[in-house]
């Protein structure tokens, strides 16, 4: 297991000064935004059509010895605006045939959320079971449009020798583990979930319980942390709409690893996720308000690479 980093957090700087940065950190792989919500200030898709770029690309990573855990491009593809879920749509499918040409195995995707109807025009995300109406939009969500499309994208990336890893989100059809399996169950095994704890906490999901609930179906992490405010819960409850800025008033916020929890939490998720077969990277996510991203990287980094070094399987006695 080691440390990587989702470099948007970085998107003012050059790739080349991205990766003099994250060496210094004693760090050497990156997960790159390739469009979406992520943005592409480290990896164009254009480089599909420029073996020149692609080639110098390549280069550039090997000259500073970095590998690339994952290609992201987060957005909506069951988005009601067809030109907008056709948009994310193809930046999905570009981004999976990228990292055939990388040799990247795994591509991270939001499963996106339909509207009410086939004459939506915004998302509609299904909280609750009554009144009656909330369910039957749910049925033709899932039946009409997470189904078709999700059944042949998988296919797409299986053609491509790529998997594609979901991140749970509330705000879209899959949020949960529940959710993330009922998916996978639906398009197969190419289809599997980016882990980011932070959502399950302010769900009220246990993390760690978590990964024995969705074993192999891990095929990437994120390192980012949540800090609940019990003064304020009672208040709102855990669907919490106020702006991640006003830090003060909401039940809680995302926070640089080690500040939500500590240590001895971060040791037990490292560990649980080996014994369920997950030995690939923990990749920092910076969305920490209270914190820049200068600060957020060095001390998550610092803090989760003495963890990961923790956790390295010592000799055995009788070797």
């Amino acid at each position: 297991m080691r440390v990587g980093v989702f470099t948007p957090l970085l998107s003012q700087l050059s790739l080349e000064d991205v990766l003099k940065k994250l060496k210094s950190n004693n760090i050497d792989t990156v997960e790159l935004g390739t469009g979406n919500y992520p943005g592409d200030a480290h990896c164009k898709l254009s480089m599909l059509d420029s073996k020149t770029e692609l080639n110098d690309f390549k280069a550039k990573l090997s000259d500073y010895g970095f590998s690339i855990s994952a290609l992201s491009c987060h957005g909506n593809p069951l988005h009601p605006d067809k030109d907008r879920a056709k948009r994310d749509q193809e930046t999905s499918r570009k981004t999976i045939r990228l990292a055939e040409k990388l040799g990247v195995k795994v591509v991270v995707d939001f499963s996106g959320c339909p509207g009410d109807s086939p004459n939506a025009k915004w998302p509609n995300w299904v909280t609750c079971p009554w009144p009656p109406d909330y369910l039957e939009i749910l049925k033709w969500q899932w039946e009409k449009v997470v189904e078709p499309y999700w059944v042949k994208h998988a296919k797409f990336a299986e053609d491509h020798g790529v998997k594609v890893a979901i991140e749970m989100h509330p705000g879209f059809v899959v949020y949960s583990p529940e959710t993330m399996l009922k998916l996978r169950k639906i398009a197969g095994k190419t289809i599997g979930c980016n882990y980011d704890p932070s959502h399950m906490f302010w769900q009220g999901i246990d993390p760690i319980a978590a990964i024995r609930i969705l074993g192999d179906c891990i095929f990437h992490v994120h390192a980012k942390d949540t800090q609940i405010y019990e003064r304020n819960l009672p208040l709102t409850g855990v669907l919490d709409t106020k702006s991640y800025t006003d830090e003060r008033n909401r039940a809680w916020i995302f926070r640089t690893c080690g500040y939500g929890h500590g240590e001895e939490w971060w040791r037990e998720f490292a560990s649980t996720l080996r014994m369920f077969g997950y030995d690939y990277v923990l990749s920092i996510e910076h969305e920490d308000s209270l914190l820049s991203p200068e600060e957020g990287l060095m001390k998550a980094a610092s803090f989760l690479n003495g963890i990961v070094m923790k956790q390295q399987p010592a000799a055995a006695w009788w070797v």
